[in-house]
């Protein structure tokens, strides 16, 4: 099986399809994809699995029937959510594929400049709306911090943990990205919109920590 697969070829097969050694295997080669944003949303995908974990534990147990429903609510909400965290594997490896694809093009080129800037956008287009689509997990993990099976509660905040490490992950490779754009407006929108994302997150970590320790 070859790196190929996720850098645009024509073949369908894409990291959710590898196992979780030749997903590895792959990250540890040479090759420039999977990289950090896709080892990103894979982390995002584990948070999300544990989440559902412990809400699995807790539906129909005795002493938790009060908070039944809102862990049903969740519990339809997280495969869809894990399925568009490994996409977001693919579509990073994807983005970042087309960008190096893009500054291979010789310099003379015409429309070599605005392709590049588009690149970079598209590469940073990616991470952003996965560091986004991740801040749902902290609320499902302060949810089933605070009132899932008690005897999983360790659980609930290492999803957490791994939810808050994607995000921070993701928006990391923004910012990168960030570097090489032109376009001020853009890097002044996005980091603001990195910034908003950052600081209820960072509110959100500090609650799970504290519903832990009451609980433990």
């Amino acid at each position: 099986m070859k790196k190929e697969i996720l850098q645009g070829s024509s073949k369908t097969m894409g990291i959710e399809d590898l196992s979780v050694r030749e997903f590895l295997d792959q990250t540890a080669s040479s090759a420039p994809v999977p990289g950090g944003g896709s080892i990103a949303a894979v982390t995002a995908a584990s948070a999300a699995a544990l989440i559902e974990m412990v809400i699995n534990l807790t539906i129909d147990k005795k002493g938790y029937e009060e908070v039944q429903g809102r862990m049903i609510s969740m519990k339809s909400q997280l495969p869809s959510l894990r399925k568009l965290y490994l996409q977001a594997a693919d579509a990073d490896a994807a983005a970042f594929s087309s960008l190096m694809e893009t500054l291979r093009r010789p310099k003379e080129e015409k429309g070599r400049a605005e392709a590049v800037q588009a690149a970079f956008k598209e590469a940073a287009e990616v991470p952003l709306t996965l560091g986004q689509d991740i801040f749902p997990l902290l609320t499902m993990a302060r949810q089933v911090v605070e009132h899932g099976n008690i005897w999983a509660v360790t659980d609930g905040v290492i999803a957490a943990m791994n939810a808050r490490a994607a995000m921070r992950a993701a928006f990391y490779s923004v910012r990168v990205n960030l570097q090489s754009i032109n376009d001020g407006a853009y890097v002044y929108r996005t980091l603001s919109i990195i910034s908003d994302f950052e600081s209820r997150a960072d509110g959100q970590e500090r609650l799970i920590e504290s519903l832990y320790k009451k609980r433990r």
